[in-house]
């Protein structure tokens, strides 16, 4: 469900039945994305002024900035989308809705990707020298960057049939079209081609997700290891202090387990609006977990790094005296 876009339902003409469930619904949404374009924003900047700012570039903020600026441009386009969802502001044509939605699921499909590699890159990078994965330190970016631009093709080649499946909806009401937002619907598709595009993206996700998995339990088992050999070393500086290579790998690992949290409660909520059919409060809520990981990440690594809590302290500092 991460990699691609909502299953579609007849959410418009179901969700203005409950104008409060309507309001509650528009407000959570707009606030989700408001925030997470402001922190991701944040966050895109600062490690692009350390990135520009280094002599020798660290792969680490490449991986940063590439994370913040695809979910922040997946913020700005779930905006826009969610504008058309519970405003009237004008019928979009076919062109607009097939460009959005074709955009959008592919940077849901990069956020993955992108989440996915810097797992493994910071897996490599821990490596101990004894470790097989030691050879791959030296080329590691290369080999990531390489494989994320694969993967990028690999997701607009499996998303291109949105270009001519999504038109704009028409006038008469229809049960035939499903409904993406007021100006966007979805032309029908065969059973075996939706079985075909579900079992692809299920295979695609449960291989970057198996990944992440691993990767995240080798960090941990290095983790584990650090602390025994600090413990058995007595050393209280060892002990005492987390390494900046400890606290990043906390930092990932903690976004991982919130990323698996995210991905089981979508898959819940996704299988409730399946259940109980009339699912315009399901779809909307399924719509703001998706979008959670993209909003709440940002914040996890401002928090966790020391340099980026002192500059907006310091820009704080300076906004208060003025």
């Amino acid at each position: 469900m991460f990699g691609g876009f909502l299953v579609f339902a007849s959410y418009p003409h179901t969700m203005n039945k409950d104008n409060t469930l309507h309001t509650i619904m528009k407000i959570t949404m707009f606030s989700e994305v408001s925030v997470g374009i402001s922190a991701n924003s944040i966050l895109f900047f600062a490690h692009l002024c350390m990135l520009l700012g280094e002599n020798r570039p660290k792969p680490f903020h490449l991986y940063i900035v590439s994370l913040s600026l695809t979910q922040l441009i997946l913020l700005i386009t779930m905006g826009l989308i969610a504008v058309d969802m519970f405003m009237s502001w004008g019928r979009w044509d076919s062109t607009p809705c097939q460009s959005l939605i074709y955009l959008h699921r592919l940077l849901r499909g990069f956020t993955l990707c992108a989440a996915c590699l810097l797992n493994v890159f910071w897996m490599i990078t821990l490596s101990p020298r004894s470790s097989c994965l030691s050879k791959f330190k030296h080329n590691s970016p290369h080999h990531i960057s390489g494989a994320f631009l694969f993967l990028c093709v690999l997701y607009m080649s499996f998303s291109s049939h949105l270009l001519v499946s999504i038109i704009a909806t028409p006038n008469l009401t229809s049960n035939i079209f499903m409904y993406v937002t007021q100006s966007c619907s979805l032309l029908p598709m065969s059973y075996s081609r939706t079985s075909t595009f579900s079992t692809t993206i299920a295979i695609r996700e449960a291989f970057l997700i198996s990944l992440m998995a691993l990767s995240s339990g080798f960090m941990v088992t290095l983790l584990w290891r650090h602390k025994k050999q600090a413990q058995h070393l007595h050393s209280t500086s060892l002990s005492s202090k987390a390494s900046p290579e400890r606290r990043a790998t906390r930092t990932i690992l903690l976004l991982m387990s919130f990323f698996v949290v995210l991905y089981i409660l979508e898959n819940v909520v996704f299988y409730s609006r399946m259940k109980f059919k009339d699912g315009s409060m399901f779809y909307c809520v399924q719509i703001i977990v998706s979008h959670s990981y993209a909003t709440i990440s940002p914040f996890v690594f401002i928090c966790t790094e020391k340099h980026m809590t002192k500059i907006l302290r310091s820009v704080c500092t300076r906004i208060i005296n003025i």
